[in-house]
């Protein structure tokens, strides 16, 4: 399972002090240009809350190694579900932002799945 909401600021380390998690969840929210949805993101690691996410900010968040769902949110805004498979001692990363092309930004107000993106970055072992 994931970490309790302790952090330290910076890349901030949120862990719990269990030994057993050998695996790495590394976030970051950050956007080039004009980004309009800059608020604070809700990290859901596996249906739960794991933390959150500033606008150019970096959590890593030490996981177990297995298959994990991740979903971010910024109250009725969201992403959609991302599935993704961590092995041991492994790091996955992944880019979130509010950022899109305009026809998905305006379907977002009506289907708030789209508002968000989370977009996977080059797996480092």
């Amino acid at each position: 399972m994931l970490s309790g909401d302790t952090c330290r600021t910076g890349t901030r380390q949120c862990s719990e002090g269990r030994s057993t998690l050998s695996a790495n969840l590394k976030l970051t929210h950050k956007s080039i240009g004009v980004e309009v949805r800059r608020g604070t993101y809700e990290v859901i690691v596996d249906g739960q809350r794991a933390g959150s996410l500033d606008m150019n900010d970096t959590i890593e968040l030490p996981i177990e190694p297995g298959r994990h769902t991740l979903k971010i949110l910024s109250g009725r805004k969201s992403s959609r579900a991302k599935t993704f498979e961590v092995g041991d001692h492994q790091t996955v990363a992944f880019r979130c932002t509010g950022k899109s092309f305009l026809p998905i930004f305006l379907a977002s107000f009506f289907i708030p799945s789209l508002a968000l993106q989370l977009r996977r970055e080059a797996d480092r072992r």
